[in-house]
């Protein structure tokens, strides 16, 4: 892995669909503002359902499925992935651009395309479990596993002065766009250009068991209670994870809605801090 040398914190921050709505209304510019005063922060966003929203508004309305372990996912065909390319990579992010700027703050929008700064292994056969739940072989369509990030498009944005914001479609071996999850990209992104915090910013206080938020977890105590963490949280869990155990020291998952949302994930006053001991 190469890294991005800063005598300043290194923050990646990934906001999810529902917290790019409300950007411009939520906590998370101001505090992105006055963070940036001393630590340097890459943002990675989500918008999973704007893709569906739009995706069924053109015809196409979007198929689901979920593996073994639990996680679930759109299946992407040909048709799928250029719709996700058109609204995560445009209309999304230059809405996240565009907010960032209005307030001030110089932001550079691109996806994993650009620079091939994201290059995944595209899924021929993918496992899945129907409803019944027996499992089948299905093929991969246009989805993939993340195998490199290249920090140099990174680090030309940083020492340019503006905050990268970074659309998760990847780059296959056959140069295609390829659909990946946006908290797996946030945990790459991290884990190659070697930050110091992963902040995955949802719509909940973080991992919620039994009806109390979960402070604090090692990775080895996280793996213990995966399967009692469900479809909408355990891809989180699992970026998380994936982040700390790339060498990133410490992956919060926390509320983007609330005032202040990456100081109070980063001074651990809210949300659940997965390290790795």
């Amino acid at each position: 892995m190469d890294s991005i040398r800063c005598s300043k914190m290194l923050i990646v921050v990934k906001i999810g669909g529902n917290v790019a709505k409300e950007i411009t209304s939520s906590g998370l510019i101001p505090d992105l503002k006055s963070l940036l005063q001393e630590n340097t922060i890459v943002l990675v966003h989500g918008g999973g359902d704007e893709v569906t929203e739009i995706a069924s508004k053109l015809g196409k309305e979007q198929r689901f499925v979920t593996s073994p372990e639990g996680f679930r996912s759109r299946y992407t065909d040909r048709e799928t992935v250029e719709i996700y390319t058109m609204v995560i990579a445009g209309k999304i992010n230059k809405q996240v651009v565009l907010a960032l700027q209005s307030a001030g703050v110089p932001a550079f929008g691109f996806s994993g395309l650009d620079g091939a700064l994201i290059r995944a292994n595209r899924k021929k056969k993918i496992i899945v479990v129907d409803d019944s739940g027996r499992k089948r072989v299905i093929d991969g369509g246009y989805s993939g596993k993340i195998s490199e990030v290249n920090p140099h498009p990174i680090k030309i944005i940083l020492e340019n002065g503006f905050i990268p914001v970074i659309a998760p479609v990847a780059l296959s071996e056959e140069y295609e766009p390829l659909n990946v999850d946006a908290d797996r990209t946030a945990a790459y992104v991290a884990g190659f250009i070697k930050a110091d915090r992963l902040v995955l910013l949802t719509d909940v206080d973080g991992l919620i068991l039994e009806g109390e938020v979960i402070p604090r977890l090692t990775v080895s105590e996280t793996e213990k209670i995966l399967t009692k963490i469900g479809p909408g949280m355990i891809t989180k869990v699992y970026a998380a994870m994936e982040a700390v155990n790339m060498g990133v020291p410490e992956a919060i998952i926390a509320n983007g809605l609330c005032n202040s949302p990456v100081s109070s994930a980063i001074r651990h006053s809210c949300g659940t801090v997965i390290t790795r001991e």
